[in-house]
């Protein structure tokens, strides 16, 4: 299991009564979920350059950001082509909990969280879950080609190209926040946050709760 870190802070509508890691449960206002979007990328992560050009990043520390579903914002709009060249809107997967994760080939907590989002997403899809990745600062798409080949990867990735996806996403994901995890409930917005690498069983429990709209922690 990957070193997820958890805070806890009062949110109304939160569940008290499901199961934690030992370490505690993370729960944020939505307010520094949406108004700080820099939090993905602070929260005692550490630097680094894993790609060939020395573009930074910066690597979350695993915090869960959860937003009670009272207090989640306007549905996410996100679209783009897809590595395959197929069109991609979440706007289509309404109804449904959609999971978004930010993802780079040359990105090594990516490399270690594939495996996490493609068990999840096994699990998931049976039961509706969406999920989508956008594939951040790739110059050579053959090399996010094959890394989806590598770690079995079947749910598409927008291209984020020139990084206007991201762009669109900000004051929720930052730019350098590589790999970052959103979980969208039925109506699009944002239910909870993963900075950094995420598990299968956390993913799970998260979209769960988005879909079930009680903002807890599973």
């Amino acid at each position: 299991m990957m070193g997820l870190r958890w805070r806890r802070t009062p949110v109304a509508g939160t569940s008290a009564g499901a199961a934690r890691p030992a370490a505690g449960t993370a729960v944020l206002a939505a307010g520094l979920l949406l108004a700080a979007g820099g939090l993905a990328g602070c929260g005692g992560g550490s630097g680094g350059s894993d790609k060939g050009s020395g573009t930074s990043y910066v690597a979350g520390d695993g915090t869960v950001t959860i937003v009670a579903a009272k207090d989640r914002r306007q549905p996410v709009a996100l679209s783009g082509k897809s590595i395959e060249g197929d069109l991609v809107d979440v706007a289509g997967f309404r109804g449904h909990p959609v999971v978004v994760n930010v993802w780079g080939s040359w990105c090594a907590p990516c490399r270690k969280e594939a495996p996490e989002l493609q068990k999840a997403y096994t699990q998931l899809k049976a039961q509706g879950v969406a999920f989508i990745g956008i594939d951040t600062r790739d110059d050579d798409l053959a090399q996010a080609r094959a890394f989806q080949t590598n770690f079995g990867i079947t749910y598409p990735s927008i291209v984020d190209d020139g990084g206007a996806v991201l762009l669109g996403l900000r004051g929720v994901v930052a730019p350098t926040a590589v790999p970052t995890t959103l979980v969208l409930d039925e109506q699009g917005r944002v239910a909870a946050r993963v900075s950094g690498g995420v598990n299968a069983t956390t993913l799970i429990g998260l979209v769960h709760d988005a879909g079930a709209g009680t903002g807890s922690a599973g």
